[in-house]
Protein backbone atom coordinates (compact mmCIF):
# COMPACT_ATOMS: atom_id res chain seq x y z
CA UNK A 1 0.00 0.00 0.00
CA UNK A 2 1.34 3.31 -1.10
CA UNK A 3 1.85 6.17 1.87
CA UNK A 4 -0.62 8.09 2.94
CA UNK A 5 0.89 11.73 1.78
CA UNK A 6 1.38 14.23 -0.48
CA UNK A 7 3.94 13.27 -2.72
CA UNK A 8 1.81 10.06 -3.47
CA UNK A 9 -1.26 11.40 -4.18
CA UNK A 10 -2.22 12.01 -7.70
CA UNK A 11 -3.76 15.39 -7.48
CA UNK A 12 -0.17 16.89 -5.88
CA UNK A 13 1.38 18.95 -8.11
CA UNK A 14 5.29 19.62 -7.77
CA UNK A 15 4.86 23.10 -9.63
CA UNK A 16 7.86 24.79 -9.89
CA UNK A 17 6.32 28.67 -10.98
CA UNK A 18 4.87 28.92 -7.17
CA UNK A 19 7.55 30.05 -5.34
CA UNK A 20 7.41 26.78 -3.03
CA UNK A 21 10.29 25.45 -5.29
CA UNK A 22 12.77 27.50 -2.82
CA UNK A 23 10.77 25.49 0.41
CA UNK A 24 12.50 22.09 -1.51
CA UNK A 25 9.64 19.70 -0.91
CA UNK A 26 6.58 21.92 -1.55
CA UNK A 27 3.87 21.86 -3.90
CA UNK A 28 0.20 22.50 -5.16
CA UNK A 29 -2.70 20.58 -3.92
CA UNK A 30 -4.87 19.97 -7.35
CA UNK A 31 -7.60 17.76 -5.31
CA UNK A 32 -9.75 20.91 -4.36
CA UNK A 33 -10.64 24.23 -6.48
CA UNK A 34 -8.06 27.13 -5.21
CA UNK A 35 -8.82 29.14 -2.40
CA UNK A 36 -10.30 32.67 -2.99
CA UNK A 37 -8.94 35.58 -1.90
CA UNK A 38 -10.24 38.59 0.24
CA UNK A 39 -10.11 41.25 -2.61
CA UNK A 40 -12.18 41.37 -5.91
CA UNK A 41 -9.04 41.64 -7.88
CA UNK A 42 -7.20 39.05 -6.51
CA UNK A 43 -6.65 35.49 -7.83
CA UNK A 44 -7.40 32.64 -6.30
CA UNK A 45 -4.44 30.15 -5.44
CA UNK A 46 -4.06 26.72 -4.77
CA UNK A 47 -3.00 25.34 -1.42
CA UNK A 48 0.91 24.95 -0.74
CA UNK A 49 1.61 21.44 0.70
CA UNK A 50 4.11 19.48 1.50
CA UNK A 51 5.33 16.22 0.52
CA UNK A 52 5.13 14.68 3.53
CA UNK A 53 2.00 16.50 4.72
CA UNK A 54 -1.13 14.25 4.28
CA UNK A 55 -5.17 14.82 4.25
CA UNK A 56 -8.56 12.84 4.99
CA UNK A 57 -9.37 12.43 1.36
CA UNK A 58 -6.42 10.05 0.36
CA UNK A 59 -7.27 6.44 -0.80
CA UNK A 60 -5.11 3.86 -2.41
CA UNK A 61 -7.21 5.11 -6.07
CA UNK A 62 -5.65 8.62 -5.37
CA UNK A 63 -1.93 7.45 -5.68
CA UNK A 64 0.27 9.05 -8.18
CA UNK A 65 1.68 6.42 -11.36
CA UNK A 66 4.38 5.05 -11.11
Amino acid sequence: MATANCESCKFFDEHKGNGAAAQGDAGLCRFNPPVTQPGPQEHGLWPVVSTSDWCGHFSAEMTAAE
